[in-house]
């Protein structure tokens, strides 16, 4: 009887060490592949090699979860007529910059035409200069417009959203949209499967049953287990018949109308758009749905793209970003903005976990005597990300960077205002998910009226902030000290 328990024993170790070793063994491989095959960063690296071989079997699953990267490859599909139409229309406006031929008398553009053609070469974000654009910084409102613009539609409506809860505001909208349907508009709803990861099938019964047309970003295809997790589409966009567009921060849930005690007041930041900046909008959403498995691509028609006259003048580039693509156009639509300050830049972000190229370019632009306020919230959705986001804006306090921390609820606007004449608003954080995980949009927007507003908008909060002083931080607990210090450590990876 010794003799079986002990060779059970034996056996029992020899399986353990075969484990231990073809773990070790995946992390080397695991290691080797993030170091010599994929595309990142070197802090990134670390960060990852740093979870493999501290939790060498959790962190395997969480690095297939999580780790995995989109590689160069071509998610969204357009045809190659409608591709050389996009070039004719890019290089048109490449041509008209070099001949100062494109501004249609706005003082802005001509200004900042390096901007407008970085953001050309790198994205084809071609220049729209006859926008009309309301602002948008209370939820309530927000929604109030985009649901009466909803019962106003035509032809069709074509909505967009990371996070579309099951609620009562989910609920109106899905009743605006029954009631088009049975008018016979075209409807088609694109949502993430994560973000929206509590919606089920059976809850668009009815509007499926009504013909409106339902898919879901890189659906999971497991339950609760998504091999696409770091990758998410965090657009926001809806079009409606070519005319309207809508592109911001909030998403569809009743937080955003400031209903939910966690958080309180929401303070975002959204744009409702008047021109043909729209069609650039338009196109953003038909890649994107066409780029799931859908029972029907979207084709190509003039009706979706039909010639707007809003009487606008407020020039505007719709840039997006991606883990397919090569450039980090978002980040860099940042940074030129960053580095064209001469006066001041305002900034509101929810998290600001950039990387230090960026943290350098702020430093300069104060340092340079640009004024430089930078806005977050003073209560985290994200513990790890909120610690990160504090260590990171109180390392720019000694460059003489104005911090202030948003007191009224939560803030979520991602903003940049620089000189009272070029803004950007949209979905983009500035964080490394952000510049280089997730799909995202932005509005960059050439116009002295829309960046005052942003300015005074920012201004206003200031009234329910409370300023970051090196004094104030100095004091901190050793415990916010060690909690800043692990999510500093991560930060590469949150």
């Amino acid at each position: 009887m010794v003799d079986i328990f002990a060779m059970l024993y034996s056996h029992t170790n020899i399986i353990i060490n075969v484990i231990l070793i073809g773990a070790f063994l995946l992390n080397v491989i695991f290691a080797f592949t993030i170091i010599f095959m994929e595309r990142r960063s070197a802090s990134s690296i670390w960060a990852w090699i740093l979870v493999l071989f501290l939790l060498p079997i959790l962190g395997f699953v969480i690095y297939l979860l999580f780790g995995r990267q989109i590689q160069r490859q071509q998610i969204f599909k357009i045809d190659r007529e409608d591709q050389i139409g996009i070039e004719m229309i890019v290089n048109e406006q490449m041509e008209a910059l070099k001949n100062d031929d494109f501004s249609k008398g706005n003082h802005q553009i001509v200004k900042y035409k390096d901007m407008v053609q970085m953001l050309l070469y790198n994205n084809a974000a071609f220049l729209t200069t006859d926008n009309e654009i309301k602002v948008f910084t209370d939820g309530a409102d927000k929604f109030e417009s985009l649901i009466d613009d909803i019962y106003a539609a035509k032809d069709y409506i074509h909505i967009q959203y990371y996070i579309f809860r099951n609620d009562q505001l989910s609920n109106r909208i899905l009743t605006a949209l029954e009631h088009k349907l049975d008018e016979g508009l075209e409807v088609r709803m694109l949502y993430d499967d994560m973000g929206s990861r509590t919606l089920k099938f059976k809850d668009f019964k009815n509007f499926r049953k009504k013909n409106g047309h339902f898919e879901s970003f890189f659906p999971s295809k497991l339950p609760l287990i998504n091999l696409r997790m770091n990758n998410r589409n965090h657009r926001k966009v809806v079009i409606i018949d070519g005319h309207i567009g809508y592109v911001g921060g909030f998403n569809v849930g009743e937080e955003y109308l400031g209903l939910k005690k966690k958080f309180g007041y929401w303070r975002d930041t959204h744009l409702r758009i008047v021109g043909d900046a729209v069609n650039a909008l338009q196109l953003r959403f038909m890649l994107d749905w066409n780029s799931q498995s859908s029972r029907e691509d979207i084709k190509y028609e003039d009706r979706y793209f039909p010639d707007v006259k809003s009487g606008g003048t407020k020039g505007v580039q719709i840039a997006s970003s991606g883990p397919d693509e090569t450039w980090e156009q978002i980040k860099y639509g940042y940074l030129k903005m960053i580095a064209s300050a001469k006066q001041s830049i305002y900034i509101q972000t929810p998290y600001f976990i950039p990387d230090q190229a960026f943290l350098d370019a702020v430093k300069i632009a104060a340092l340079g005597g640009v004024e430089v306020n930078i806005m977050i919230p003073n209560k985290p959705d994200h513990p790890f990300v909120f610690w990160a986001t504090y260590k990171n804006v109180a390392s720019l306090l000694d460059a003489g960077v104005n911090i202030f921390h948003y007191d009224n609820g939560f803030l979520h606007s991602k903003t940049v205002v620089i000189d009272d004449e070029l803004a950007s608003v949209g979905t983009a954080n500035m964080d490394h998910r952000s510049f280089t995980l997730n799909f995202e949009v932005n509005a960059f927007i050439y116009d002295t009226e829309i960046a005052q507003q942003l300015k005074r908008a920012f201004q206003d909060d200031l009234k329910v902030s409370h300023r970051l002083t090196k004094e104030l931080y100095e004091k901190r607990s050793n415990w916010i000290k060690f909690k800043e210090g692990i999510s500093q450590l991560l930060s590469p990876i949150l």
